[in-house]
Order: structure tokens, then C-alpha cells, then sequence
């Protein structure tokens, strides 16, 4: 069976898209430590991080980059922390969260968050990416 990360990727289920490319996805996640927390995650259906080819883990890394920056632009964190877990899907992905302090890389934290609270993160986002001249593919 298709992993979570997939049924959305394919629109199987619903998701808040920041980037969507033939490589990568950016969405954000349903239970944010965070605001703006946010997941890029290979669209190729991918188990583990170091299974991931290294032109692919490359382009997920330029992805992840560019949606910190926007996540800088709108947020203004002292950092955008980066975190590989992968134990709730099988399906490699990468947090990436706007953080003022280590301790806010607590998965402890996740708190769910209303459909409407993420599809205006992800406006917020993607119009960040577009003031920075990157064109994301999720409009």
C-alpha cells in the first residue's frame, strides 16, 4: 500500500503544498511543532534517508534550502532546524522548522493544527518563495 506521503502526493488526500516538482514535494504537516513547520519529501515512494540516490538527496537539500529561506522571510527564526526521523512513515521526508532554540526540536511539541491554520501557512510560504523568484509548481 501506498505510504501517506504518496496517497497526498498522488491527491489521494488532502495536503497544504509549498513546492511540488517531478522530484520533490513540499507540504506542511498535520501536526506542526511549530508554525511553518514543514516537510520536503521525495515524490519517488523511498523507505529510508540513506536509500535515497545522491542526485535525488541533493535536489531534496536545494528544495529545503529555498523553503528556509522563505520560512526566514516570514517567520524570522534565529535558525531553520532540519530533522530526518522517519519512524512514524516509511516514506524518507525532512522536518524542516523555523526554531529560536534547540529546544524546539522537540517532536513532544507537535500539536494538530486546523486545515484552514496550514493552508495559510502554506499561502504565506509560497508567496515567500515567489517574492524570493522561485517558482514552486504548487500554485
Amino acid at each position: 500500500m501506498a505510504s501517506i506521503f504518496t496517497q497526498i502526493i498522488n491527491g489521494d488526500l488532502p495536503g497544504h503544498f509549498i513546492w511540488r516538482d517531478e522530484v520533490a514535494v513540499a507540504i506542511m504537516t498535520i501536526a506542526p511543532i511549530k508554525p511553518g513547520h514543514c516537510l520536503v519529501i521525495p515524490v519517488e515512494e523511498i523507505n529510508h534517508w540513506d536509500e535515497v540516490p545522491e542526485d535525488v538527496t541533493a535536489h531534496l537539500l536545494a528544495v529545503a534550502s529555498k523553503v528556509a529561506k522563505a520560512q526566514k522571510k516570514v517567520y524570522s527564526p534565529k535558525r531553520v532546524g532540519v530533522m530526518v526521523a522517519g519512524i512514524e512513515v516509511p516514506h524518507t521526508h525532512y522536518h524542516l522548522v523555523p526554531i529560536n532554540e534547540i529546544a524546539d526540536l522537540d517532536f513532544a511539541l507537535q500539536k494538530p493544527a486546523e486545515p484552514e491554520a496550514l493552508a495559510a501557512e502554506a499561502a504565506k510560504l509560497r508567496a515567500a518563495l515567489a517574492d524570493l523568484g522561485y517558482r514552486t509548481g504548487a500554485d
